[in-house]
């Protein structure tokens, strides 16, 4: 096996879960490894550009325990995330322009937070994790669920674990929130976020999966609701059978036709923090229950907050 096939391989088992590996972390080749180190230096250097003096100190403020690499079990280097952070910094703040709402909400120690999805590429996502950095009380690395498809996709998996995004499975979930960690959950998965221009703002089925787990792990979910992804890239429609060819689960055909968010305004509503008591393998029928007023209550912020803003773009 090459090195570059087994780097691929490493990087694929870090996004999936814990490696079972505990040898050395492949390196990169001489040249390569001194070219990554200068991209990561000039990345940590707009960072520090980018950022005021209260957001520098937040985001170095910011730890992870991690082996003698500076790596968690799961394949997350805060360096470099800290690196990767610059463009979005600059999204977060010229871009999109985001204004977020109640994230003093957000509780110290193990939380979910469940999210609405939308706007074909995950751009939410990540604005949500750049708003727990810069704007949450204590500064917090978040770690998202993705689907499982993205672990496939070349050189995509390899960025996903060392940011901290894990493929979601329960045991992954499971053991993160047992570390205290704040969790990212989307329970519409892919049949929000590539949903069509006519049903932006209309939250499709939750799954049940997060709710089992915040009963399993005792922990508080706190709604989240985004309001502007909607509009970056409005979906005319879904050549399914292109999608299929490629793999994906979604083809979205956008006035644009390119994979290029629109700059609409961005605003991140973050709810009180929700309790539930009762057992994880309750009948579906009782957790469907609990789900639907995690849903209510991310519903009823989406409809403020549009209510409320003035403009897609300002």
């Amino acid at each position: 096996m090459s090195v570059g096939h087994a780097c691929h391989a490493r990087a694929r088992a870090s996004a999936d879960g814990p490696s079972r590996r505990r040898g050395r972390w492949c390196k990169e080749p001489p040249m390569l490894e001194n070219v990554t180190d200068r991209v990561k230096k000039g990345l940590r250097e707009w960072t520090d550009r980018l950022a005021n003096t209260e957001q520098k100190q937040r985001l170095h403020g910011l730890s992870r325990p991690g082996n003698e690499y500076g790596v968690d079990p799961f394949g997350f280097d805060l360096d470099y995330s800290l690196s990767a952070v610059a463009p979005l910094l600059w999204l977060y703040r010229n871009y999109f322009r985001v204004e977020t709402f109640g994230i003093e909400n957000v509780p110290a120690g193990r939380v979910l937070l469940v999210s609405n999805h939308s706007g074909q590429l995950p751009m939410d996502g990540a604005m949500i994790g750049v708003a727990m950095m810069l704007d949450a009380s204590p500064s917090r690395v978040i770690r998202s669920m993705v689907e499982k498809w993205v672990s496939s996709l070349p050189y995509v998996s390899t960025f996903m674990a060392r940011v901290g995004q894990i493929v979601g499975t329960p045991e992954n979930c499971r053991r993160l929130l047992e570390s205290e960690e704040a969790i990212l959950v989307f329970p519409e998965g892919t049949r929000g976020i590539n949903k069509l221009w006519p049903q932006r703002y209309q939250l499709q089925e939750f799954g049940l999966g997060f709710m089992r787990l915040a009963l399993e792990t005792n922990t508080p979910i706190v709604p989240v609701a985004v309001i502007g992804a909607e509009e970056q890239a409005p979906a005319l429609m879904d050549l399914k059978p292109v999608a299929k060819l490629l793999g994906f689960p979604s083809f979205p055909i956008t006035p644009t036709g390119l994979p290029i968010p629109l700059p609409t305004k961005y605003r991140i509503y973050f709810g009180e923090p929700l309790h539930f008591s009762g057992r994880p393998d309750d009948e579906d029928s009782e957790l469907d229950k609990k789900v639907r007023t995690v849903k209510a209550s991310i519903q009823s912020m989406l409809h403020q907050g549009l209510k409320e803003r003035q403009g897609v773009f300002w």
